[in-house]
């Protein structure tokens, strides 16, 4: 049975596409007031009316999680619209190309770096000042199976990853007995428009990719989307801290 978020206010970044959009998705379907941030106006702007058409309630956010001024004027603007914020998912993330480590530009170390793990840390930052003046909030971070294991060419994207879980286990401390729970989610190989950057777009390549996973197959953001909603929701009361794969089993290997 889907959680039911009636009279609450998701706040969910990177919402436009993939993940973030399967999320806001799930959580209007299941009676949240949906924020939808995104540095793709445009594509927010149209999952949003997508909703509304639906007869749910979503509201469009421009959202550079990289400069603190707009996260927080983001979340500023979510809170008048809605009035509150009860539930955030900090899903804006970016990976790069396949480059060994002694390979890696500076550039692309602080690309990886500013959208992944100083994203999240000023999203949390700005949504904690309204959910601790509230007494209660659930907070969801997105990390990857790249944030639990190495991956050869990616280490840039994966210690942004690691950075992320542990960012989440340090603020979860803080928040354990403030009514606010922070959890983080480690999604395996997902259907989504970053796999295709991943791959350009090979399906032999995303073929060879899903017979590495135990579960024979890729993973689908709805599935990910079902974890966040959970991990927002009052049966996840005892959660807190947690780096959660959800990965077909591969992180089981």
């Amino acid at each position: 049975m889907v959680p039911v978020y009636s009279e609450q206010v998701a706040f969910i970044t990177g919402a436009g596409t993939g993940i973030g959009l399967a999320t806001a998705q799930a959580f209007a379907r299941a009676g949240a007031s949906v924020a939808l941030a995104d540095i793709n106006i445009d594509a927010a702007k149209k999952v949003a009316e997508s909703l509304i058409s639906e007869g749910l309630n979503a509201y469009a956010v421009p959202c550079d999680v990289t400069v603190e001024s707009k996260v927080a004027a983001a979340i500023d603007e979510t809170v008048q619209h809605f009035g509150r914020l009860d539930c955030s998912f900090n899903n804006a993330g970016v990976i790069s190309s396949h480059i060994n480590t002694a390979d890696l530009s500076e550039a692309e170390w602080d690309r990886i770096m500013s959208v992944n793990l100083r994203g999240t840390w000023f999203c949390m930052k700005h949504e904690l000042r309204y959910m601790l003046t509230q007494g209660n909030g659930a907070i969801v971070n997105s990390s990857s199976i790249g944030g639990l294991n190495g991956v050869a060419g990616l280490s840039a994207y994966s210690a942004s990853k690691h950075g992320i879980i542990g960012l989440t286990k340090s603020a979860a401390l803080e928040c354990a007995t403030k009514g606010i729970r922070i959890n983080a989610i480690c999604p395996g190989v997902i259907e989504t428009p970053m796999l295709d950057e991943l791959t350009d777009g090979d399906k032999t390549a995303k073929a060879e990719l899903a017979k590495t996973q135990p579960i024979g197959r890729l993973g689908k953001p709805e599935e990910i989307a079902d974890a966040v909603l959970w991990l927002c929701s009052s049966r996840a009361s005892l959660v807190l801290g947690h780096a959660f794969s959800i990965d077909g089993g591969y992180s089981a290997q």
